[in-house]
């Protein structure tokens, strides 16, 4: 399923799975039962993580129309007052010199002068019916901004409501990883400034690129959420490693395998840079090449380098 956390065999590490409580505690669970926990918490973790960086891409597509709708509001706003003062100012005008005083135009006694007066009496009436008609749009327009900008907020706020919700289960999820790890010994924290490694794989062109900037990041933390640059999740780590190779992938494992539904390839054909997932889709990582994958494993684990068996991928995608 994804890359194991390595677990000290032998009494003392069942010592200390659970603190001595008394003649009446629980049996102590047995490495193998903590290692089987460890596993179901990681399943878990792995789909919960994975729909809590949705919830967290769709707040923040919601957040982005909210501010664009927002501005263009503020934009319309400003072009309708503009268009009032105009209107304004042409009604005091006309109320000052009247109209009535330009219809003296139609009596002169030269021809030429009437027309003329004629044609910027006409043009007048058009000017101010092409900005009452302004007027008249963009107050509508200004109607369908803020009724669209309402809706754009309230799903940002329920949306932002779910991720909490989400965020808490997260939480609580990734304690009780913690806690189990460093009762196993097995919990590493990382090096959110670590330099990583050299890339030397057969990798070319964008796979290249992309191997590169993930290799960089070995040894910096796991953490669910993490985009970089001190922390990694699984497909944050993905994603951020091709965008280095000039490809656009979506937020999360679910999402990259739906991307690539016209890009599977067989395992038996891989290449490197290839996205590699494990089951339910819930991880991913990128196959290397030479047999090995680097990926973001889990909570107290490290950005890291593990061969092709021990990552039991399920598919694959060639971005």
């Amino acid at each position: 399923m994804r890359g194991r956390v390595p677990v000290a065999v032998g009494l003392a590490a069942v010592a200390l799975l659970l603190p001595i409580t008394g003649a009446q505690a629980d049996p102590k669970p047995t490495v193998a039962q903590a290692k089987a926990k460890l596993k179901k918490l990681d399943e878990q973790a792995d789909k919960i993580v994975d729909q809590y960086n949705a919830a967290n891409e769709k707040w923040k597509k919601a957040k982005k129309q909210y501010i664009a709708v927002n501005t263009t509001y503020k934009a319309q706003a400003s072009k309708v007052e503009e268009l009032r003062e105009g209107l304004v100012t042409v009604a005091n005008s006309t109320y000052q010199t009247g109209d009535v005083v330009s219809f003296g135009l139609f009596y002169s006694p030269d021809p030429e002068s009437m027309l003329s007066g004629l044609a910027a009496l006409d043009q007048l009436s058009q000017g101010r019916a092409r900005r009452l008609s302004e007027y008249q749009g963009a107050i509508a327009d200004l109607k369908r901004q803020r009724d669209q900008k309402k809706s754009t907020f309230d799903e940002a706020a329920k949306v932002k409501a779910d991720l909490l919700k989400e965020k808490k289960k997260a939480d609580e999820l990734v304690k009780e990883q913690t806690e189990l790890l460093r009762r196993l010994g097995a919990y590493n924290a990382g090096n959110p400034n670590s330099a990583g490694i050299a890339y030397t794989g057969s990798a070319s062109g964008n796979a290249l690129a992309a191997l590169q900037f993930a290799y960089r990041q070995i040894g910096k933390p796991y953490r669910y959420g993490g985009t970089g640059p001190g922390a990694w999740d699984c497909s944050g780590l993905v994603q951020a490693a091709w965008s280095s190779g000039g490809v656009s992938l979506p937020r999360t494992s679910f999402e990259q395998w739906a991307w690539g539904a016209s890009r599977r390839v067989s395992l038996d054909a891989l290449e490197a840079g290839d996205l590699l997932f494990h089951s339910g889709y819930g991880h991913v990582g990128i196959y290397a090449g030479d047999g090995k994958v680097v990926h973001a494993p889990r909570t107290g684990d490290v950005v890291k380098v593990v061969t092709l068996a021990q990552y039991n991928a399920i598919g694959a995608v060639r971005p």
